[in-house]
């Protein structure tokens, strides 16, 4: 048991399915997990030495965090510097990051993706096209910095007997993450990249058993499941989705029976947990009211259920509550905060972020140089 100064009392267990709760002595529970935060300091796809402190300053004993999206191949990749797992060099890269998590009590997860059709030549190999379910391409966007665009070149849609590789490549790349000592995986299922690309009926246009109804549509993701639980263990396997958000231009008519179906059928495969984003979040970054909820996905699925989307201290209280989620999942807020559960416990101000540092290259601005909380008034005045 691990005891903190101040209002709340923490407690974590590990549960019997292997995830880590963080529970609250108080009227109400909380669990606080760190959100899988693209970071961009990953040069030339190699994790670096700075991520053992960015992930460290972020662990807490009994916590839970997701890696940022690491890709499953070298066709995998959309943006620079972002991190792998397919190579011996990568898994090697990945060892101490994990070590040092670990050795502070945290437990981690490796978020695994493919980007699908949000990439363009120059991320690929040979110069050759994205791979998608589709070949219709995305419109060039905006990027994070909001001055920048980026430019995407038209996919090609995946042949039938191409799929299997790809699935297997996911396989492959969760082996890897258990190799380089993750204690589980997350698939990226959510935010418009290859699996979401999938999924939904605004991408896919598909004609073969992978596209058209809902069954088939959901197909590609579940093969994947199946692969990766084939492999790891199902107790080792978690996803993120997002069957309300409309991110890259992938975007659903039915998000609700999406939602459920895929609830209902990660049940057969017994996965460790489902990671949803809120309805409120149409877009990364843009949250809005919204009458649509999870409790049906909540409800529908066995598991653990994590929820994510703008979540901020009363928010995942109420959640937790309301039983509306096990976990909650927090990205920018713990990116600027590393002490973020130490800084709800004591219900204190936060950090703020600077969107502009938060894809920089740099391996300390805005990375691993926000300041933690000092402690002592508060301890102060719980001895009083």
């Amino acid at each position: 048991m691990l005891q903190f100064y101040g209002f709340f009392s923490f407690e974590f267990e590990l549960l019997v399915m292997g995830l880590i709760e963080l529970r609250l002595a108080c009227f109400v529970y909380f669990r606080v997990v760190l959100a899988p935060l693209t970071r961009q300091r990953s040069y030339n796809n190699v994790p670096q030495p700075h991520a053992i402190l960015y992930y460290s300053q972020r662990t807490t004993k009994g916590g839970l965090l997701i890696a940022e999206a690491t890709g499953v191949s070298d066709t995998a990749q959309g943006y620079p510097d972002t991190p792998g797992i397919w190579t011996k060099e990568q898994v090697e890269a990945w060892k101490p990051i994990v070590d040092a998590v670990h050795a502070k009590g945290g437990t981690f997860f490796c978020q695994i993706w493919h980007v699908g059709r949000v990439s363009n030549q120059d991320y690929q190999p040979n110069g050759q096209a994205p791979i998608s379910s589709t070949d219709k391409p995305l419109t060039p966007q905006i990027r994070a910095n909001g001055v920048d665009i980026a430019q995407f070149t038209r996919p090609r849609r995946l042949r039938t007997d191409e799929i299997p590789q790809i699935v297997n490549d996911f396989r492959l790349a969760a082996r890897n993450a258990i190799e380089a000592g993750f204690d589980g995986i997350e698939l990226h299922g959510a935010h418009g990249y290859l699996i979401d690309q999938f999924m939904k009926d605004q991408v896919n246009d598909r004609t073969d058993q992978y596209g058209g109804s809902l069954e088939n549509r959901c197909r590609f993701a579940l093969e994947i499941v199946e692969a990766v639980s084939n492999e790891i263990g199902a107790d080792r396997v978690g996803i993120r989705l997002s069957p309300f958000a409309n991110y890259m231009e992938s975007g659903d008519s039915n998000p609700e029976a999406l939602g459920l179906y895929m609830a209902e059928s990660l049940n057969k495969y017994g996965i460790l947990y489902c990671h949803m984003v809120d309805p409120r979040m149409k877009t990364v970054g843009e949250k809005s009211e919204c009458p649509h909820s999870l409790l049906l996905m909540r409800k529908a699925f066995k598991g653990t259920f994590l929820v994510a989307g703008g979540y901020d201290r009363e928010d995942g209280n109420k959640a937790i509550a309301e039983g509306r989620a096990d976990l909650v999942v927090y990205g920018r807020f713990f990116l600027a905060n590393p002490d973020l559960p130490r800084r709800f416990e004591f219900n204190a101000p936060l950090n703020k972020y600077n969107r502009e540092t938060f894809y920089v290259s740099d391996p300390v601005v805005g990375y691993t140089d926000y300041p933690f909380l000092d402690t002592s008034s508060y301890v102060t005045k719980k001895k009083h």
